[in-house]
């Protein structure tokens, strides 16, 4: 009897713990939770557009990149992968997943340029050539760089090409926030790929994990993830623009967003002598994968504007992200910033983390989401 009473108190300890963990750090739990994948009617978009499942089956995608006939490259992080996604009948939605590698250290970066697919595994930039050739069979990595850091904090990385034909790799912070002492962290680079070192372009950048070229200029534009453990409320992540290549620090660690100073690492700094952001961005929504709208389907609002994936907080007290952004770009300012896709995230848990987003020959929208393994595809269909 004494016993079922001790077992009894345990459980009811064990509950009470639960439930007031649940209810004050909420915040931290909402992208680790288990939760059902969304589906398409469980998101929300703005009137005249649709979202749908595009491929169910893609554990952990990360960023995209997109390779000859349709075919759709997809990264990862904690599973290793790198994949191909291919619709093969046109209906928009994949038919295969392929496998293309397996048991890479965050293999989070993918860019795809003359038949050849560039995989950032942390420290090293691996290629797969001709790989489009035969899925089901791909080539092995080649090693076309290992000069980056090996450091599992801020290693993973988003690369792409710019428009002068190098490989643009950053390089986040060893660290929350500190003053890193090797020459490549807290930048961003960029590489040839037929040999050479890392050309550093950006300095003072945190963590980006998402960039694009802005059409008409050329001009990298970022996003930036600010540092923790200052609040609820601040810094707010950032979206850049690099208008002098090799010129420009963007303040970490001595500043964030516009003008806050650190309070331990910020060494008597003025914060206008960094490039200001372009935009401030929600505090801790982890902005990451962005690409500007480079497609005809959407409409005349949304053509040269930036979408952002913002993968959702992890230590904020209430939840925020987990969605789809849209900041309007007129010549070199961003003029708004607003909500486009939202519903990953209901009653403190999220169904899914929007992790890069990639526009389509047809001009749809694809939304990679890690935690339910999942590509969407956003649509317009006018009004109704």
């Amino acid at each position: 009897m004494r016993r079922s009473r001790l077992v009894l108190l345990a459980l009811l300890v064990v509950m009470t713990v639960v439930v007031v963990v649940g209810c004050r750090y909420r915040g931290y739990l909402a992208g680790l939770l288990p939760g059902a994948a969304a589906e398409g009617g469980d998101l929300s978009v703005p009137p005249g557009f649709r979202i749908a499942v595009y491929a169910a089956e893609v554990p952990n995608a990360r960023q995209m990149a997109l390779g000859s006939n349709g075919i759709v490259f997809v990264g990862s992080r904690s599973e290793g992968k790198v994949y191909a996604v291919v619709d093969r009948d046109g209906d928009h939605r994949v038919g295969a997943v392929h496998v293309l590698a397996r048991g890479l250290n965050n293999p989070s970066g993918v860019a795809f340029r003359d038949g050849v697919l560039y995989v950032a595994a942390v420290s090293r930039i691996l290629r797969f050539p001709d790989v489009a050739r035969d899925l089901t069979r791909p080539p092995g990595p080649e090693v076309v760089s290992d000069a980056y850091p090996a450091d599992a904090h801020h290693g993973w990385k988003f690369i792409a090409f710019g428009p002068d034909g190098r490989l643009y790799v950053p390089v986040g912070a060893p660290c929350n926030v500190c003053a890193p002492s090797g020459p490549l962290y807290a930048t961003i680079t960029r590489l040839d790929v037929k040999g050479g070192r890392p050309e550093i372009v950006a300095q003072g950048v945190r963590n980006s994990v998402g960039f694009d070229f802005q059409p008409g200029t050329g001009e990298l534009w970022f996003t930036d993830n600010g540092r923790d453990w200052l609040g609820d409320e601040q810094p707010p992540d950032e979206l850049n623009r690099l208008s002098r290549p090799g010129q420009q620090h963007f303040g970490f660690p001595y500043c964030h967003g516009d003008g806050l100073r650190d309070p331990e690492h910020n060494a008597g700094r003025a914060c206008d002598q960094f490039t200001a952001p372009a935009r401030l961005l929600g505090p801790h929504v982890a902005a990451i994968g962005m690409r500007f709208y480079t497609g005809a389907m959407f409409p005349e609002k949304y053509r040269g504007g930036v979408f952002i994936a913002e993968h959702g907080s992890w230590n904020r007290s209430t939840p925020i992200g987990y969605r789809v952004t849209f900041v309007k770009v007129e010549g070199d300012r961003a003029t708004s910033y607003e909500p486009f896709a939202t519903g990953w995230l209901k009653g403190g848990v999220a169904s899914g983390r929007p992790a890069d987003v990639l526009v389509m020959p047809d001009g749809a929208l694809l939304v990679s989401d890690d935690k339910a393994g999942r590509i969407y595809r956003i649509s317009y269909e006018g009004a109704r």
